[in-house]
């Protein structure tokens, strides 16, 4: 029983990171339904960070009302920055990518979070470059392997695999049809702003990951990410939308979409992250990111109607073979911390032990004992 208790306790922050990647890729659908019910970007983000910000606050009085750690300016510094990274910068640059280009375009870009994450963890001294050991090539060539796979899926596209028989196209459904931009400037400038979401969200593991040593609450520690997030979201939302209009939640879909995004992806999401953070470290986080443009992927050839290619299929092989190479290494180098951190408290365990010394009394009643002190005081 208690082996598979372990087992449990191992693969609980694999299970949960693989359901954050399922939620994030469901985002990236609704996002794409809003925008093209004509919803703006901005507002959409405001509205999320809102939800998100009731639903924090409110898991945050249920669980950690007695036992929060004491608030202090760093912590609110450190969640004024987490919420710019983490939230209102982030997601809208990530959405201008989604509007400007295809979602499997803009995620594909977006999967080089490992490889900035992995080079800002060194530069932070968070993680190490040992090529020495057979941990730090997988964790390399993992890392190279994934964003080779999100490459090749973007550029080589290869024989068409037909699926839309399978599934439905909501976009046609909804009315309208999704049009994007075609004019290479604008392709340009969603890569451009693919590439600022990416480095904005290795930013942010950095620093979730240093905030959760110092703010072990997640809960509270992630209300107060989305309080920022939505206040800096929010102001640039009003200052950038003249239109009243557009903070109308008249269809389903725009009442779906921030409620979704604001409590699962902002929400649930966010805290599943800071604690996977804090227990593995933000180069465990950030390798699930792949998974993510797999599931969109397949996603939008079923639900958006756009085109899947074998090149695509290929891609998304090597990505899950090196998300699972960096895994390998990852959990490698775990196993080695824990047991170097073992043999240490064995150390001290037994160099603080007190051996008392026996005395015993010879057949004149006199002491009789190694230790020549302890004899003379007795």
């Amino acid at each position: 029983m208690n082996v598979v208790q372990k087992v449990v306790q191992d693969f609980k922050p694999v299970l949960l990171m693989v359901l954050v990647q399922i939620a994030y890729a469901s985002v990236n659908v609704l996002y794409k339904l809003a925008i093209n019910d004509g919803m703006s970007i901005r507002v959409v983000i405001a509205y999320r960070l809102m939800f998100a910000v009731v639903f924090t606050f409110s898991l945050a009085l249920i669980f950690e009302r007695k036992n929060r750690p004491k608030l202090t300016w760093r912590v609110l510094f450190m969640s004024f920055f987490s919420g710019l990274f983490g939230g209102s910068l982030l997601h809208n640059l990530f959405l201008e990518a989604l509007d400007l280009v295809s979602a499997t375009f803009a995620t594909a870009v977006y999967n080089l979070v490992p490889a900035v994450t992995f080079m800002l963890a060194i530069f932070c001294g968070l993680e190490k470059l040992n090529m020495r050991s057979s941990a730090g090539k997988a964790k390399v060539l993992g890392t190279i392997l994934g964003i080779g796979g999100s490459m090749l899926l973007t550029f080589y596209k290869g024989l068409e695999i037909n699926v839309r028989s399978f599934g439905i196209n909501l976009l046609q459904k909804n009315g309208h049809v999704a049009t994007l931009h075609t004019d290479s400037d604008h392709k340009f400038l969603g890569v451009l702003c693919g590439f600022g979401s990416c480095f904005s969200f290795a930013l942010w593991l950095i620093i979730q990951s240093k905030m959760s040593k110092e703010f072990p609450s997640h809960h509270t520690s992630t209300a107060l990410m989305s309080l920022m997030a939505a206040i800096q979201a929010t102001a640039f939302a009003l200052y950038t939308e003249k239109d009243w209009s557009q903070w109308k939640l008249g269809s389903s879909i725009r009442l779906l979409t921030v409620t979704y995004t604001g409590i699962v992806a902002s929400g649930g999401a966010v805290i599943v992250i800071a604690w996977c953070v804090r227990m593995r470290g933000p180069m465990f986080v950030s390798v699930f990111n792949p998974l993510m443009l797999v599931l969109v992927a397949v996603a939008d050839s079923l639900m958006l109607d756009e085109n899947l290619y074998v090149g695509s299929v290929i891609g998304a092989f090597l990505i899950v073979c090196g998300v699972y190479m960096v895994l390998w290494g990852k959990s490698k180098e775990m196993k080695k911390v824990n047991h170097l951190v073992t043999s240490e408290i064995t150390q001290e365990h037994d160099a603080t032990e007190v051996v008392m010394p026996t005395t015993t009394n010879d057949d004149n009643g006199d002491c009789v004992n190694n230790t020549n002190a302890i004899c003379k005081a007795i």
